[in-house]
């Protein structure tokens, strides 16, 4: 797993748009109870899935990215693959449903 870290509105581009490979952005907020239950999880999936990467982006400090996306409930879970966004899981959902939603979209 490509584990990117944080992203913000000034990298968001390079890291996330620009990879070479589907990266998983966690549109998460410090004050989130269910953003903290999901973060685990989202980072279960990165270290399981070859090929994915898996990114975290504070909707607090981001409000840009947060914004163009549409952000409008957290937590989001949001697939980008080739710059576009092809999948979103909005709040927190079980490991299972996160990948019947993003499993898809990985398959070459």
């Amino acid at each position: 797993m490509a584990n990117i870290g944080t992203v913000g509105d000034g990298d968001f581009e390079s890291k996330v748009l620009k990879s070479g490979t589907p990266v998983l952005v966690d549109f998460w907020a410090e004050w989130c109870v269910p953003c903290h239950m999901v973060s685990p999880v989202v980072e279960e999936i990165g270290n399981e899935k070859a090929g994915l990467a898996v990114a975290k982006l504070n909707v607090d400090e981001n409000p840009q990215m947060t914004m163009k996306y549409g952000v409008m409930s957290i937590p989001s879970l949001i697939l980008f693959k080739d710059g576009e966004e092809t999948a979103r899981v909005v709040g927190a959902r079980p490991k299972d449903a996160i990948l019947k939603e993003i499993d898809p979209h990985l398959a070459a």
